[in-house]
């Protein structure tokens, strides 16, 4: 296993939920840390927290569907932090519906902030890791991108192409010894997962948003040498 202190991670959707806590278990573990999202306040108010932990922190306001907004975000972030060594792609929305009743601009929206948003940021840092030489990224899609379901056909299709866009990343940036590390974690007790009845989220038997984060630290202390290009993760008992 390495060290990840003194590193710098930007993670996006990092001011709730499952982006909060990888977050925070980071920068416990020294990491210096740059967080994105759409609502500013949230984001003041996780950083708060994370600068308790003494390392530095910095954080950008925009939304993940919007090219021109996550290059000028990612960029306005790495001056700030001076550089960047990783980048968790963890922003994501989850509209649930049955194919009759969702309408075609909530399935876009999904497409577009699901997918597109992984591919928006990760070509952002993408230039900044070439030149280091090094880097990770890891793209967190889902259970449902493997199989899709009732109610979810525009979530399960973003993520299905987020495994693919991953996946394809990998295979070409690991040559510069880029790992691209695919993550499809099953029902997670997050806001979203919570507020959209996949879950009640008990603590005695669901997957909690820590055990997410103490995954990919895991993964990204792994030597160098290694790389976990695919992962899933299930509650063993729901």
């Amino acid at each position: 296993m390495i060290s990840l202190k003194g590193k710098t991670a930007i993670i996006t959707g990092g001011g709730r939920g499952l982006g909060k806590a990888v977050a925070l278990l980071l920068a416990q573990e020294g990491v210096h840390i740059g967080i994105t999202g759409r609502n500013e306040e949230q984001l003041k108010k996780t950083a708060e927290e994370l600068k308790a932990t003494g390392v530095k922190v910095a954080y950008a306001a925009f939304d993940v569907a919007s090219e021109a907004a996550v290059k000028a975000g990612i960029d306005a972030l790495v001056a700030e932090l001076g550089t960047v060594d990783i980048l968790v792609n963890n922003a994501g929305i989850g509209k649930l519906g049955t194919l009759e009743a969702m309408s075609s601009s909530d399935w876009e929206q999904v497409i577009q902030t699901n997918l597109f948003g992984v591919y928006y940021t990760a070509m952002a840092v993408y230039p900044y890791l070439k030149a280091k030489g090094e880097g990770d990224i890891v793209n967190v899609a889902s259970t449902a991108g493997l199989k899709g379901g009732a109610t979810m056909s525009a979530y399960a299709a973003s993520k299905a192409a987020v495994i693919s866009l991953s996946q394809s990343m990998m295979a070409e940036w690991r040559k510069q010894n880029i790992r691209v590390i695919t993550l499809t974690p099953s029902t997670i007790a997050s806001d979203m997962s919570i507020q959209g009845g996949l879950t009640d989220g008990n603590p005695e038997k669901v997957l909690q948003p820590e055990d997410f984060a103490e995954w990919v630290r895991d993964i990204l202390k792994m030597n160098r040498r290694a790389l976990i290009a695919n992962g899933s993760i299930f509650s063993t008992n729901p």
